[in-house]
């Protein structure tokens, strides 16, 4: 008889505030270890996006920032600070969707998010700074990965997370928006169902998935756990990038 598959998630305990500059994958490590936590080939480290914008120096006071007259006629339709505004517009590709309180931007890495990613809380600065998404996150989960391979010999791989509302449905989600080590995204087309009927259409955001199980324990408030340890994942499929889940713009029925 077979085994049943097990999945098993360990948020990583006693993350410091990080800074700008900070040893991202030394931190993670030393914290691990101290937690009783070892790495093991073909774990997945779900890492969120903010502490590594904010060690890459992604934070921004909103006193530096002068907005447009673009960012100032958008800020009076959406009732937005000019400055965020400006940021957001800095960060994205065109406007999806606005209205009062709220700005849908494509980001310029591709996907379609609120605010352009852009976040105000759990930073310091309060209103008056906001965090950007870290500048290009598939680098940087590649940079995390080869650090901690270096320092571990172990060979796993490294999400950088974020969280997106739904169109459709209420609520938000973790997603993936920097993959290393791992396939962003499983093509099932060509296998077979249980009644032995060919899948045409099936591929799984496998990246997504693993994002929004770490986000069970990692959590949006004032947890304070912002990485996560998955183990028992089926990687064998070839490794992917974040980019890889961004739906073609003929292929979009929405957009």
């Amino acid at each position: 008889m077979s085994s049943a598959p097990k999945l098993i998630a360990c948020a990583i305990p006693d993350i410091p505030l990080i800074e700008s500059g900070d040893d991202i994958a030394d931190i993670l490590l030393s914290r691990a270890t101290s937690a009783g936590l070892q790495f093991q080939s073909g774990d997945a480290l779900v890492v969120a996006s903010k502490i590594v914008a904010k060690a890459e120096g992604r934070l921004m006071a909103l006193a530096s920032v002068l907005p447009s007259p673009e960012a100032e006629a958008l800020a009076a339709e959406t009732g937005k600070d000019p400055r965020l505004v400006e940021l957001i517009l800095s960060e994205s590709q065109r406007v999806s969707r606005k209205r009062k309180g709220v700005l849908v931007t494509q980001h310029r890495l591709g996907f379609v998010s609120a605010n352009a990613g852009i976040d105000q809380s759990n930073i310091e600065g309060g209103d008056e700074a906001a965090l950007l998404l870290p500048l290009d996150p598939d680098a940087s989960a590649d940079r995390i990965r080869a650090a901690l391979q270096g320092r571990t010999g172990v060979d796993l791989a490294v999400l950088i997370s974020d969280t997106h509302g739904r169109a459709f449905r209420v609520g938000n989600v973790g997603v993936a928006i920097g993959v290393s080590g791992l396939p962003a995204v499983q093509d099932l087309r060509g296998s077979r169902d249980l009644y032995g009927r060919a899948l045409e259409v099936t591929q799984v955001a496998y990246a997504d998935l693993v994002a929004s199980a770490a986000h069970l324990l990692g959590g949006e408030a004032d947890q304070g756990l912002p990485a996560v340890l998955v183990r028992g994942l089926d990687s064998r499929s070839a490794h992917g990038r974040a980019t890889d889940m961004i739906r073609a713009a003929e292929h979009d029925l929405y957009r």
